[in-house]
């Protein structure tokens, strides 16, 4: 039987009571530690300081101080030029600092920098691009402009702009338009100076979602008689380019690299299995061990949210329309549940689609309090956030890129992002995946702008598998990774050339 201790002994205030210690040596170490008054006088201490700490660092990088909007500024870089509109230029040192840390992870994008370098490949290619813009994305940028070509960019989501990169992007000469926080205006008006500028017509399109691509035909539909092919990696805007293609709208070549084995695989699946842990926590602090997560979406993306999730003893579960990756999700010993079903249930819910929709309001009403909202597709749409603007509901920024929906009832609801993409907006992305489809482009924009023509018609094509097979060689140094070469005889028994491609392109790796 258990025996509790008497409640008047427990009440006893301790600190009434004198403390009794074995010996004099006991009673000496006790002595070093700060008394009450010390003691809060550390603790303020070190609150000061890390507060302070915090406080430096953060005036690198999102200078909220300074609420005017950079469309309103007047900002010249030391070279004379006022073409761009960033933050602040004068975080241009700052953000150097950032691209050439992010240089030293991305060796393969260097090395091709290096090889073609002198050829010039993409002498007279004028690249509008809208991308992320990051420093993994500045060393793409620089590494087109080493081979000749001119840039003009933007970014393809309001709140994924480092702004120290940018200003140092401005500060070599690249036109940049973009800013973290931006409104839905800015997003449309940094797209259309990009796009339109005095003296300067785009050949070539490098887009990441699909909007820069739709603001040209919308508004400029004559610069496409000058492209000579677009680029895309995402699979909101690979799956725009299909649409055009199918109505007989595309007219000019795309390339699509969302498809692309070394996109697919690497950037998709490994990158989003790291960083959806670090976006969660560095904005929700959240323990994952136990959790009720739900994933909607069990592609590549999926996959890789899935397998961190998993790894870190949460409890996952599935959605899926495809029946293919539903029986991968259950091989892989992930429950596949209807959204609806669970929706009570779930501590964390994650959209992995790019479709619209797949969290509607009403599965939003039906969640319980606490439970945590993001989305990992590229775009905006795949979370019913709209409907959550109303009158009813109120909202309550709590971090940045972190708010609390909260009901009537006083339920809450944690939306990460506003429903944007998570990893991008609230945390960064392993540079060396990056470095893996900032090759990826750029050869796909090498071979676009150099094709002959009529080898590229008005279509969407994959990557051709032998440039997949470079790009992914390129990488292997990082790991001391020696590949092993067919003989002859090996080669003919395969009925394969020695040096690749080594699979059919209905190979599904």
């Amino acid at each position: 039987m258990c025996v509790l201790p008497d409640s008047s002994v427990c009440c006893v205030n301790s600190a009434s009571l004198p403390i009794q210690f074995a010996n004099a040596e006991d009673k000496q170490e006790f002595s070093k530690f700060p008394t009450k008054a010390g003691r809060r006088s550390l603790s303020r201490s070190i609150s000061q300081s890390s507060t302070d700490s915090y406080s430096s660092a953060a005036s690198y990088t999102d200078s909220s101080d300074d609420e005017t909007s950079p469309r309103d500024k007047t900002q010249v870089n030391s070279h004379g030029s006022s073409d761009f509109c960033v933050k602040n230029i004068k975080q241009a040192e700052f953000g150097r600092r950032e691209i050439e840390i992010a240089e030293q992870d991305m060796s393969a994008l260097i090395s091709l920098r290096k090889r073609a370098q002198g050829e010039k490949p993409l002498a007279g290619a004028k690249v509008v691009g809208c991308t992320h813009i990051t420093a993994q994305t500045a060393v793409l940028i620089e590494t087109l402009v080493a081979l000749g070509a001119q840039c003009r960019w933007t970014a393809c989501n309001i709140y994924s702009t480092q702004n120290e990169v940018a200003a140092a992007l401005a500060e070599t000469g690249v036109s940049v338009f973009a800013w973290k926080g931006e409104s839905e205006d800015d997003f449309w008006w940094c797209i259309d100076r990009c796009v339109n500028a005095a003296g300067w017509q785009a050949n070539m399109i490098l887009d990441d979602g699909g909007d820069l691509t739709h603001w040209v035909y919308k508004k400029y539909p004559s610069v496409f008689k000058k492209v000579r092919g677009i680029v895309e990696e995402s699979v909101t805007g690979v799956h725009r380019l299909y649409q055009l293609s199918k109505a007989g709208k595309l007219c000019v070549p795309a390339m699509n690299v969302n498809d692309s084995v070394t996109k697919q695989k690497f950037d998709n699946l490994y990158c989003c299995r790291e960083s959806i842990l670090d976006g969660l926590k560095r904005t929700t602090d959240i323990m994952f061990g136990g959790k009720q997560v739900v994933v909607c979406g069990y592609g590549e993306v999926g996959k890789g949210c899935c397998a961190a999730l998993k790894a870190l003893g949460a409890i996952v579960c599935i959605t899926e329309i495809d029946p293919i990756c539903a029986l991968q999700a259950c091989m892989d010993g992930f429950r596949v549940v209807k959204l609806s079903e669970v929706i009570r249930q779930m501590d964390v819910v994650i959209t992995c689609t790019g479709n619209k929709n797949v969290v509607s309001r009403e599965q939003l009403d039906r969640m319980k309090n606490g439970c945590i909202v993001c989305n990992m597709g590229h775009s905006n749409t795949e979370i019913d956030v709209a409907s959550l603007r109303s009158p009813e509901l109120t909202w309550e920024r709590v971090r940045s890129q972190v708010d609390h929906i909260i009901w009537p009832d006083g339920k809450r609801v944690i939306l990460l992002a506003e429903g944007r993409l998570l990893n991008l907006s609230c945390s960064t992305v392993p540079t060396f995946v990056l470095s893996i489809t900032a090759t990826t482009q750029a050869l796909a924009l090498i071979e676009l702008f150099n094709a002959p023509e009529g080898r590229y018609k008005q279509d969407v094509y994959l990557l051709p598998k032998k440039m997949d097979e470079y790009v992914s060689s390129l990488h292997l140094p990082n790991f001391d990774a020696h590949l092993t070469e067919l003989s002859d005889e090996q080669a003919k028994y395969m009925g394969l050339h020695k040096n690749g491609p080594f699979k059919p392109n209905y190979y599904r790796y």
